[in-house]
């Protein structure tokens, strides 16, 4: 599974066998943390299949969704470069098989691969970018645009590689994702299914549409 990630490629036969050696799979069930608010932040973590969201509980009882996590992508990199814990939780949607690669393992990469130092300083910039983008929509944008930018975060090129435009994907989980109803999410996929973005059926949804579904309401 490793051999398939959009970094593995990048590394020499050295360093990928050093990467393989560091990291560890994980089994996670559906409503299961792959990792919590508040731990150290010991892994690199990957989601080789399955569906996760990554979010904050706040005191007062709310959830804040920041993303979703699909099959491909990793996360955690700002996390492995400083030392203090965890900022927000991971949570499966779905049961979900997670690689854990070891924090000794990712800096001793940074330190041997300038692909490595390169991939990582991409993934934080498109993550950062992927998060005022977010943010934007969080504050400015109504419903129907928020639940768009959700699914389309989902389909990032470079954060979710190798996606395919067609997604097994509940309406409860795009509500997860988008901090909505089930019910909201139904009303907005219909609207964004007559308006062309995407194809929605049960249990699955095909964007047709990815750069409208980014700039839809802005």
């Amino acid at each position: 599974m490793l051999r398939r990630t959009s970094w593995a490629g990048t590394l020499s036969a050295d360093e990928f066998a050093r990467a393989v050696e560091g990291c560890s799979e994980r089994f996670v069930e559906g409503g299961g943390f792959v990792c919590r608010k508040g731990e150290p932040a010991d892994h690199w973590i990957g989601i080789l299949d399955g569906l996760a969201k990554m979010s904050s509980d706040w005191a007062t009882g709310k959830t804040a969704s920041y993303t979703g996590l699909a099959a491909g992508g990793w996360f955690g990199e700002g996390s492995m470069l400083k030392t203090e814990p965890r900022r927000y939780d991971v949570v499966a949607l779905r049961d979900t098989r997670v690689a854990c690669m070891k924090r000794d393992t990712f800096h001793w990469l940074l330190d041997h691969s300038i692909a490595f130092n390169r991939f990582v300083i991409n993934q934080i910039n498109e993550r950062l970018g992927l998060f005022i983008g977010l943010l934007e929509s969080e504050r400015l944008a109504d419903v129907d645009a928020r639940v768009a930018r959700a699914i389309a975060a989902l389909f990032h090129p470079v954060l979710q590689p190798g996606i395919e435009p067609r997604i097994a994907i509940t309406q409860g989980e795009i509500g997860y994702l988008a901090g909505v109803s089930r019910q909201r999410v139904n009303r907005s996929l219909r609207m964004l299914e007559e308006s062309g973005f995407l194809s929605a059926e049960y249990g699955n949804l095909t964007v047709l549409d990815l750069d409208g579904l980014r700039r839809f309401g802005g």
